[in-house]
């Protein structure tokens, strides 16, 4: 992004540079580089790419305005721009706007692809009406043209859930599973049911997933954090340590997200010493904590009075943010819990704002902790 030029600049590549110019620089500099721009340059993926960017910012009316541009200069004809206003309808819960939209598709003859229709369903999902998913699920089911993936299946499951459909929601694993084994193996697909049957409360199939997991594929870091997290939702940390000691035997490469997982547990049942021993047992062999990690282990100290330890642990976490770092409410919690162990949130602002200065925060993580303490204020 110098500028410095050494082949001519094609439309695909100016739509590639406003891509990563709006997660790099922002909105304002993408418009500023597009009306640079010449003409001749301006091509339909350009456009695209400037839409793309409006409604990943849910700038409405500018991205209405340049899909108006679009359909006057015949550009509007594939589902890429059409997806991109109707996953801004979504966001921004116009749920008429969408159906317009899907009109307009239909009007045109431009065939609804998958994405298309996941984003009905979940915008569906969202009002909670189940007879319209329906419908949408049967459309995707029945329509040869459509790609159905068993991603598409997991997204709907958790959909069904989220409305209380519970028994469709076991239908669509069932199915997913069934792609997963006679199809394509993916470790993703696996997770998948791990994660969406804990989430039903199907303890019994977390169990039998992960046994057919491990038969039909080597298991590697990403499974394990999956399924221990899984039987988290139940409480049940002597299944997770048992699976974490099935993680050791393998000598897979040291991820501390695995031990996170009972190191966030035993912090919050008060076990701060076996927290402590599996800390300083990942250390040893190697591995780095993440920011999580610290941040647990800096709530047990907090539950058990230990001020100090757990301001060095809160140190030692925001030393290692990463940039634009999204802390968990958990995270929030624990900092709010040491300035009233403290005894003053008043000071908490100007702490904040402090280590952002010193370039430790990112303005996300600081615009959140002063929300939370905020609220905190307001409810005490």
């Amino acid at each position: 992004m110098t500028g410095v030029q050494y082949f001519p600049l094609q439309p695909a590549d100016v739509a590639a540079r406003i891509n990563l110019m709006n997660k790099v620089k922002g909105l304002e500099e993408v418009e500023k580089y597009f009306n640079s721009i010449p003409q001749i340059l301006r091509r339909p993926e350009v456009y695209t790419a400037l839409l793309n960017c409006y409604t990943n910012e849910k700038s409405a009316e500018k991205a209405e305005a340049i899909m108006q541009q679009l359909r006057d200069m015949g550009f509007a004809k594939g589902t890429l721009c059409l997806n991109y206003m109707m996953h801004l309808f979504y966001k921004t819960v116009t749920w008429v706007k969408m159906d317009n939209m899907m009109n307009e598709m239909e009007q045109k003859g431009v065939n609804f692809d998958e994405f298309t229709l996941t984003i009905r369903l979940t915008a569906y999902a969202a009002a909670g009406d189940s007879e319209e998913m329906d419908k949408i699920l049967a459309i995707m089911e029945s329509d040869k043209r459509i790609i159905l993936h068993w991603d598409i299946y997991g997204i709907a499951a958790v959909l069904y859930l989220n409305v209380g459909q519970v028994e469709k929601a076991l239908e669509l694993l069932s199915k997913l599973e069934s792609m997963i084994l006679t199809r394509v193996k993916s470790d993703d697909g696996y997770n998948c049911l791990l994660k969406v049957y804990a989430e039903a409360g199907k303890k019994e199939e977390v169990h039998r997933v992960w046994d057919l997991y491990k038969q039909n594929m080597r298991v590697l870091n990403n499974g394990y954090i999956t399924v221990m997290s899984a039987l988290m939702k139940f409480s049940d940390t002597e299944g997770a340590e048992k699976i974490f000691e099935e993680w050791e035997s393998e000598a897979l490469s040291y991820d501390f997200r695995v031990p996170d997982v009972l190191i966030r547990s035993y912090c919050r049942n008060g076990l701060l010493e076996k927290a402590k021993a599996l800390m300083d047992k990942g250390i040893s062999k190697g591995g780095v904590p993440w920011v999580t990690t610290w941040c647990h282990l800096a709530n047990g100290y907090i539950h058990e009075d230990l001020v100090p330890e757990a301001v060095e642990a809160l140190k030692k976490a925001i030393s290692i943010c990463p940039p634009n770092y999204k802390p968990s409410k958990e995270t929030l919690a624990t900092c709010e819990k040491y300035w009233e162990k403290q005894g003053n949130l008043d000071n908490a602002a100007d702490f904040v704002r402090s280590l952002e200065q010193d370039h430790i925060f990112s303005p996300v993580f600081r615009d959140k902790l002063l929300c939370f303490i905020k609220e905190e204020k307001l409810q005490t």
